[in-house]
């Protein structure tokens, strides 16, 4: 006994233990979702011009509201800067980040947060002005790199620098708007940050075809939600929202057509996901048509992309990687059975 009781307290010193679930029930008691997202950045997370947040990562807590409480509408969105949004997720503040957050090893297991689905595959990149004549991030040597501290963007430029033998100075910045502002100012002679956020912070420049974004991709950017790390039951919900836009978009199933294909379809995989069949919703604490409102409330994976990042937008960022699996790119659900 004496043994158990040991080992039981290492695990809780150690943070292996899981925390007590209630995340999901805490949500539907207040009635509101408290998601995390970044302080602005246009395609992602951004107030637009009537103070609303708009962007993927806001699509998807959305989502999540939708497939939880039954109404898109009923989040608290609290924007966080870089260094803000793992820890006011693990002390509470928050009950997701929904935040351009890369998944990494060491932020999955010894900083008290779970990821739950890639949302965007990205990696970092360097923005110059056109004026340097720069074609390549190999040909910074010398140069100077405006770049936000206590990051993996930081920890990238450093590894990069060393990897190919050149010397590049990093100026230092608490946020990813100040490192921006700077590097707008003409205080470095470039900007890193991940590829999307790059063409996101050009679209914003009144003068934004006098900067380019270099071809270079150093480092692999998987972007993904976080919940706080011991409550399964709620990682588990974020998880299969998220998992249910990607396989709604490989199904057809769209926020114009879901609620004709949940009375009409005979696909079994749609029966499942709109809770015509099976219980779905019951393996993650949620009734049959959690899937349904989230589809309705901001439509598939596809949709929320075309709408925030695609073709018709500022930043027109074409698919490539973050197509789905079947044209090419990256995007797989596991199955909904």
């Amino acid at each position: 006994m004496h043994k158990i009781k040991t080992a039981m307290l290492g695990l809780l010193l150690c943070g292996a233990l899981p925390a007590t679930a209630g995340t999901l029930a805490d949500i539907q008691q207040k009635d509101e979702l408290t998601c995390g997202v970044s302080e602005g950045t246009p395609g992602f997370s951004n107030p637009d011009a009537s103070g609303r947040w708009v962007g993927l990562d806001v699509d998807i807590c959305r989502a999540v509201s939708a497939a939880v409480l039954g109404d898109q509408e009923k989040i608290k969105f609290v924007p966080l800067a870089s260094k803000q949004k793992i820890v006011a997720l693990a002390a509470g503040q928050v009950d997701m980040t929904s935040r351009t957050t890369t998944w990494t090893m060491k932020r999955d297991t010894k900083e008290g947060v779970d990821f739950t689905a890639i949302v965007y595959y990205d990696g970092q990149g360097f923005m110059v002005n056109k004026a340097l004549g720069l074609t390549s991030a190999k040909e910074l040597d010398g140069a100077s790199v405006c770049v936000t501290t206590g990051t993996t963007t930081e920890l990238n430029l450093a590894d990069f620098a060393r990897a190919n033998g050149i010397n590049i100075e990093a100026v230092v910045f608490e946020g990813k708007k100040e490192a921006f502002n700077s590097y707008k100012q003409g205080r470095c002679d470039a900007f890193t940050t991940d590829m999307s956020q790059l063409a996101s912070w050009r679209s914003t420049l009144p003068n934004s075809d006098d900067h380019v974004i270099l071809k270079d991709v150093i480092s692999k950017e998987p972007l993904s939600p976080l919940v706080r790390h011991g409550d399964n039951q709620w990682k588990d919900a974020v998880t299969w929202v998220i998992n249910g836009l990607i396989e709604a978009e490989e199904k057809g199933v769209t926020q114009a057509n879901v609620d004709q294909l949940a009375s009409s379809s005979q696909d079994p995989t749609i029966q499942r996901m709109l809770g015509v069949s099976g219980d779905m919703g019951g393996y993650i604490g949620l009734d049959q048509d959690w899937l349904k409102r989230a589809i309705a409330a901001v439509g598939n994976y596809g949709e929320i992309y075309d709408r925030n990042l695609g073709e018709n937008t500022r930043l027109k960022l074409d698919r490539g990687i973050n197509s789905l699996w079947s044209q090419g790119g990256l995007f797989y659900s596991p199955p909904i059975r």
